[in-house]
């Protein structure tokens, strides 16, 4: 971004890593790889960089899901009985952007002195910076179209194999080129996300199930958010009530399912 000073206009970036074109990893996203590494806790890590741990675990399961292979795991054993670390591939990023940004940092020196006016930059890099809300957003390859009258079957392929189904309006297949071999993203919202244990030879209308271990609970007044990893380092959260948590007897480490309707899946590209 760019600040004005009684000295002139300073010149200041911020320096991401991307995946298919989508950014995932910033600096912030980087301290808190760090703090993980360094004390092998999110809930330390998280309160080390002054964020909540709601928020810490949040953005390790969208780096998750976005990454090729995870960056961080959960350990069972050791300090404490158990925590979170980094993966090797996880070190070596963190590694990398090190470098990165020592670069990009001798860049931006000399850029600045080359630069007259940096407003159009200072709104250029605000409009980047914008997040989505949604909890869920899964990286895919599209394997198959399917178009109807209206709507289009739109199947992705997540990292570690997954299917995904989604339904959209033939328009946004057109809007957003989507053919197959292309990426894409998968967006839902964890509010349209159900949770079910033995799930595996029911018979329902939801297109996509995926079933894996409960790594974490958060329990309010009226509503539970519950995290399911389900392979491939993709970790789906869902929102449920209080009393639906309950009495599904759900625990950490618990086998359980996440289902959603194709319908509920919102589909992005780079």
């Amino acid at each position: 971004m760019s600040r004005g000073t009684k000295r002139g206009i300073e010149l200041e970036g911020a320096l991401w890593f991307h995946k298919d074109e989508q950014k995932f990893l910033g600096l912030d996203r980087i301290a808190l790889l760090k703090k993980i590494d360094e004390v092998g806790s999110i809930t330390k890590a998280a309160k080390a960089v002054g964020i909540s741990y709601k928020n810490a675990w949040d953005l390790v399961n969208m780096i998750n899901n976005l990454a090729e292979k995870p960056l961080v795991e959960r350990v069972t054993g050791g300090r404490g009985g158990g925590g979170t670390t980094l993966t090797a591939y996880g070190k070596e990023v963190v590694k990398q952007y090190g470098v990165l940004q020592e670069e990009h940092r001798r860049f931006l020196e000399n850029l600045e002195g080359r630069l007259g006016d940096t407003a159009s930059l200072y709104q250029l890099l605000r409009r980047i910076s914008m997040k989505v809300s949604a909890r869920n957003v899964l990286s895919g390859t599209i394997t198959k179209i399917t178009k109807g009258a209206v709507n289009a079957e739109v199947t992705l392929v997540l990292t570690g194999g997954a299917p995904l189904v989604a339904v959209i309006t033939n328009g946004a297949v057109e809007n957003l080129a989507l053919k197959e071999g292309s990426s894409a993203y998968a967006i839902i919202k964890a509010s349209s996300v159900m949770v079910g244990t033995d799930l595996h030879d029911a018979k329902i209308s939801a297109r996509n199930v995926m079933c894996g271990t409960v790594a974490k609970i958060v329990e309010g007044p009226v509503s539970t958010e519950v995290d399911v990893e389900v392979g491939g380092g993709n970790t789906i959260s869902a929102v449920i009530t209080h009393e639906s948590g309950a009495s599904l007897g759900l625990k950490v480490g618990s086998h359980a399912c996440t289902l959603f309707k194709a319908s509920s899946v919102i589909l992005g590209v780079s």
